[in-house]
This record gives C-alpha cells, sequence and structure tokens, in this order.
C-alpha cells in the first residue's frame, strides 16, 4: 500500500504548479488536507488534494487541470501527515510548486485576484466583498463538499457550481509582465541571488522561469511571500501563448508556449520539456503521430508550427473540421497559426490555443487517485 500511494502522491505533484498560465483554481492546502468527510480518514491527508483536484478536473471536463496551493509554513512538520507525505510537500516547496508562507493571511484571494482565478474552500470571506468585489461572481468561490464517488462544488458566495475565471486585475497584468527576483539565496519561487556579481545575476535571469508566480503586494512593493524581501525587477517576461491539446473531444493537456523555448510535440518526443501524446493514443494514431510529430514556436508573438513527422500533418484554419478546409503539412514545411487554427497531427488529435479550444466529449478525465488503495479511503456510498 505504501509503494501506491507514493504512486498517487507522484501523480498529485504533478496538478500542482504556481504557474499563472497553467494554474485553474487556489487552494489553502492546509485547508484541503483536513477535510475528513471527504473520505472519513486520519485528521490530515494529502489524498485529499488529489480528490480535489479529480472534482476539479470533471467539473472543467479537461485532463491534468493544475492547482494553485498555498502552504502555511507548519504543514512542513506537521505530525498529522505520515514522514512521506512531509517528505513530498517539502519537496514541492523547494522545487517552487506550491507557496509556503508563515503567515497566509489573505494571500489566497490575492493570488485569486492577480490572476483572475477561482477558490476552493469552505471560508465565506464575510465582509470581504468591498475589497475584493470579485467575491459575489458566480463560480469564483466553491466549497468543495463530499458527493457520490467523490467531491463535488458547491457555492457559498455568488451562486454557480461551475468553477469560473475571470480577468486578471490591471495590477497582476502589470506585475506578470515583468520577471522578478528575489535577493534570498535559492529561492525557488524567484530564482535566489546571493552573489556572484553583474555576470551571475545576469545568468540568473536567464534561467528565470517564465512561469514564475505573481509577487505579493507589501505597501504597494513587490515582495516575495515566502521571504518578505523586496524583490528586483530583473527585466520584461518573455512573451508566453497557452496551448491545449485535444484528443478524441477532451482537452487533455495546457501548455505554455515562449519565446525563449520552443516545445515539440508527439508521441514521445526525446526533448525536455516535450508533450507526450502516447499515453492517450489508440493503436492507429500511435502507428501515425511520430515521436518527435510538430515543433512549435512563439516568434514576435505568433505561434508557428513546423512539421517535424514522417507521415505529415494538417492545419484546421479557424477549427473548420470539414475535410475540404484542411491545409496539409509537409515535412519540415512552417506555418503560423491565424485566430481559431488548429494543428491536426491525426484525426482527432488536435494543438491549439487555449482559450479556443473546448472539450467536446464524455470521456473521463484521467483520475489521479487511480493508484489510490481502497483501504485509504472510503468514499460515500451513491
Amino acid at each position: 500500500m505504501r509503494f501506491e500511494i507514493s504512486k498517487v502522491l507522484d501523480a498529485i505533484e504533478g496538478r500542482v504548479s504556481t504557474d499563472p498560465s497553467l494554474a485553474r483554481a487556489v487552494v489553502d492546502l492546509a485547508e484541503v488536507i483536513r477535510w475528513q468527510d471527504l473520505d472519513g480518514g486520519r485528521p490530515a491527508s494529502l489524498l485529499r488534494l488529489g480528490m480535489v483536484i479529480d472534482a476539479l478536473s470533471r467539473q472543467m471536463e479537461e485532463d491534468s487541470v493544475p492547482v494553485y496551493a498555498i502552504v502555511h509554513r507548519a504543514l512542513l512538520s506537521d505530525a498529522d501527515l505520515t514522514s512521506n507525505e512531509r517528505m513530498v510537500v517539502r519537496r514541492w516547496a523547494d522545487d517552487g510548486l506550491v507557496e509556503v508562507l508563515d503567515h497566509p493571511g489573505d494571500r489566497m484571494l490575492e493570488v485569486a485576484d492577480l490572476l483572475g482565478l477561482p477558490v476552493l474552500t469552505r471560508l465565506r470571506f464575510d465582509g470581504l466583498g468591498g475589497r475584493w468585489p470579485w467575491l459575489g461572481q458566480a463560480g469564483r468561490v466553491l466549497a468543495p463538499v463530499p458527493g457520490a464517488g467523490g467531491p463535488v462544488f458547491i457555492a457559498h458566495v455568488g451562486g454557480g457550481q461551475t468553477p469560473a475565471t475571470g480577468s486578471r486585475s490591471p495590477v497582476g497584468a502589470k506585475l506578470l509582465a515583468r520577471q522578478w527576483r528575489c535577493p534570498e539565496p535559492g529561492c525557488a519561487l524567484f530564482g535566489g541571488g546571493g552573489g556572484g556579481g553583474a555576470f551571475a545575476d545576469l545568468a540568473r535571469v536567464d534561467r528565470a522561469p517564465a512561469g514564475q508566480p505573481p509577487p505579493t503586494l507589501r505597501n504597494g512593493v513587490p515582495t516575495c511571500p515566502r521571504h518578505g524581501t523586496r524583490l528586483g525587477d530583473a527585466g520584461p517576461r518573455p512573451r508566453t501563448a497557452v496551448l491545449a491539446v485535444r484528443i478524441g473531444g477532451l482537452v487533455r493537456q495546457r501548455f505554455a508556449l515562449t519565446e525563449n523555448q520552443p516545445v515539440a510535440i508527439g508521441r514521445a518526443p526525446e526533448a525536455t520539456g516535450g508533450i507526450v501524446l502516447g499515453q492517450w493514443l489508440n493503436d492507429e494514431a500511435r502507428r501515425w503521430i511520430s515521436r518527435n510529430h510538430v515543433r512549435l514556436e512563439l516568434r514576435v508573438g505568433e505561434v508557428v508550427v513546423t512539421d517535424t513527422s514522417t507521415n505529415g500533418s494538417g492545419v484546421r484554419p479557424g477549427g473548420s473540421m470539414a475535410e475540404p478546409d484542411r491545409i496539409a503539412l509537409a515535412p519540415q514545411q512552417s506555418r503560423v497559426l491565424g485566430e481559431g487554427d488548429l494543428v491536426e497531427l491525426y484525426p482527432g488529435v488536435q494543438v491549439g490555443r487555449a482559450d479556443e479550444m473546448a472539450s467536446d466529449a464524455k470521456f473521463s478525465p484521467t483520475s489521479v487517485m487511480a493508484e489510490a488503495p481502497t483501504m485509504a479511503m472510503r468514499l460515500p456510498r451513491p
């Protein structure tokens, strides 16, 4: 059972992210792990985060939906978690996958405001509507509660049962247009500084992740939420386009494309950061789609696709599925993607801008809890 739990925690790890381009909802991890009514189990369990993530994927009808988790530092040594769970949370913190704070306060609401994300919580936020007017919007604050077969969402504030996104706040847009550097050595969120001179600083800026989280604001000053130190402006953030892969009508994965990092997509790309499709393909699609089928690049704000396959691919202008509209791409041929265009690697296997794609199939998203031992969970009966 210990091995099975380790496998499911690894699966959950793939769904936590502080990347503002990919996160789909904000959660307080310390709150989530103590919702005992979700499984009737022990006082704290990291598996409950997986249950909530599965519920979010089902509600959004997408696979691989990441959450932005905020963690109180005390959780790193919480005795109610197993030693393995504590080790996993520490690894997430060290890798910058979660925010670790001494005093989380209203950081969860700040992140939701800056990024336009829904909040998954049982808190009602009474009296905070004046500061955060969007709290009253449908779907922006939802409480996960027990349901048949897993958690479901109900609204404490604003009505609605489906998590809804809003626009990034003007302040959030400004903060996310820049890269930030923390002076604390080894800062996982903002590419920590600490000596080495100007050339070392430039090298750290070059390695700074395009997906770094938004700073917190203290008296209007961009600040590292983990260390409480003032952040340095490290220059403009690389342009980013968020794309998605849809297979069989279900959006399987979103990913960020930046100007300084092309992305390979195929059956099993060799390049680091490539999008692997093999696990979702049937036998015929696997035979057709190459290991490295297409390469996507962002050039001066335009998405460019280059066919790198053996069998070729195609572009669906404006998303049209009419066969006469399909534009074939020969191996090594490139094309700029226009508004609504989809790259088709094989019938039913498409890539396009995430905000222009939606699931249109009834397939169930892959569960991160698939490897969880049944004795570790006691789901409510239908």
